[in-house]
């Protein structure tokens, strides 16, 4: 498109024409693999189409993909940081110890459901959930950690489960 003005609102199928081979070039450069380009330059159309925007300038359209795309490249990195220490986990498993196939995709998903539930959740709050729960840390320990009361260790506690809870 050669004016960086659109005349009117454009529409998810014109902004697709108009960027999507340059998302999934920007993609490409950052990921280095075209594949996986490709499935994050559909998933950011698809979000579109999820929750129309209106652009009124090529830039701005950009700018706002960009930045989708972005966070789509950091969900990505996560969850193969989450996949490879998983692998890891299971290969310092002795072989008769090893989950089923299918255990071993629903722990890889329950990880990964987890870490963004973690990640919505102030920094100390998730960080005393996973201490109490996950290392089974008791509050003063907790308390002692993070250098704050046991009272507000109790509150970030509950302040995760009542989280826990209303996106389950």
């Amino acid at each position: 498109m050669n004016s960086s003005d659109y005349l009117s609102p454009p529409s998810v199928e014109t902004l697709y024409v108009d960027h999507h081979p340059w998302l999934q070039g920007w993609l490409r450069r950052r990921l280095g693999n075209a594949a996986d380009a490709a499935d994050l330059a559909q998933d950011a159309f698809l979000r579109l189409l999820a929750s129309p925007r209106i652009f009124g300038s090529l830039p701005e359209a950009r700018v706002y993909l960009r930045t989708m795309a972005g966070g789509l490249c950091v969900d990505l990195w996560r969850r193969r940081q989450i996949e490879q220490a998983w692998l890891d986990t299971l290969a310092a498993l002795p072989e008769d110890r090893a989950p089923s196939a299918e255990h071993q995709v629903m722990v890889l998903q329950t990880l990964q459901e987890m870490d963004t539930l973690l990640r919505s959740l102030p920094a100390k709050a998730a960080q005393a959930f996973v201490m109490s729960a996950g290392c089974g840390m008791s509050t003063v320990e907790v308390a002692q950690e993070l250098g704050v009361s046991d009272r507000m260790v109790r509150k970030y506690i509950a302040q995760a489960m009542l989280h826990c809870l209303k996106t389950a």
